[in-house]
């Protein structure tokens, strides 16, 4: 099957895809979006933003008889880096040690990332390529983030086909940990300081000279 594509979502808009789009009554809504150039295809400034703030994703690769895998990537914020306008790039830490991930990508480079955003219930798809880098120790290191505990074992360099976001329609609103444990810590400081405001009110209206 050939790789020539006349649009950027022709990525998964597939023959057999747009058979049943059209079958189902969506084929005309995505053609308007093809006559306009089809899915973004560079990471522009809002892609690269929400990727600054992204501490997980789901990466999709498939072995080379079709058979597919879904893995699990994550780090602190930022760990996703952008090395440029199609090219995306984040430090492999060393997990379970069964590189199936590794295994298909020597076998079939094509791949996607899927992102969640649970807080503002956005998604977010990213069709391209990616290969595994074991031997270039100042890329590793360089893509380390600072401070966070674990080991680098390589580094997964991902070149950007094409890209797109989702409506949030079914997407349940959910928070990470920390945000919520530092929105508590902050309601209960504030609680603390009311009421110590408070209780000086309360000696100060008790203080004698004020009380009648």
């Amino acid at each position: 099957m050939s790789d020539t594509h006349v649009y950027s979502s022709d990525v998964a808009f597939t023959p057999a895809v747009k058979a049943i789009q059209a079958r189902k009554g969506s084929r005309e809504s995505y053609a308007h979006v093809e006559e306009s150039g089809g899915w973004r295809s560079e990471i522009d400034d809002n892609l690269a933003e929400f990727l600054a703030h992204t501490n997980s994703f789901y990466l999709a690769t498939a072995s080379a008889d079709g058979q597919p895998y879904m893995q699990h990537r994550g780090g602190p914020k930022g760990f996703v880096k952008v090395l440029d306008k199609n090219t995306i790039a984040f430090a492999d830490f060393s997990g379970n040690r069964q590189y199936i991930t590794q295994g298909n990508l020597t076998e079939n480079p094509k791949a996607n990332i899927f992102i969640m955003d649970y807080v503002h219930r956005r998604r977010v798809k990213i069709w391209g390529t990616a290969k595994v880098i074991e031997d270039d120790p100042a890329l590793i290191t360089s893509m380390m983030p600072k401070g966070y505990r674990a080991r680098p074992e390589q580094v997964i360099l991902f070149t950007v086909s094409a890209w797109d976001t989702n409506c949030p329609q079914h997407i349940p609103q959910k928070f990470d940990a920390a945000d919520v444990a530092q929105a508590v810590a902050m309601r209960d400081a504030r609680i603390a300081e009311l009421e110590a405001e408070l209780a000086s009110l309360k000696q100060t209206l008790s203080s004698p000279g004020l009380t009648g």
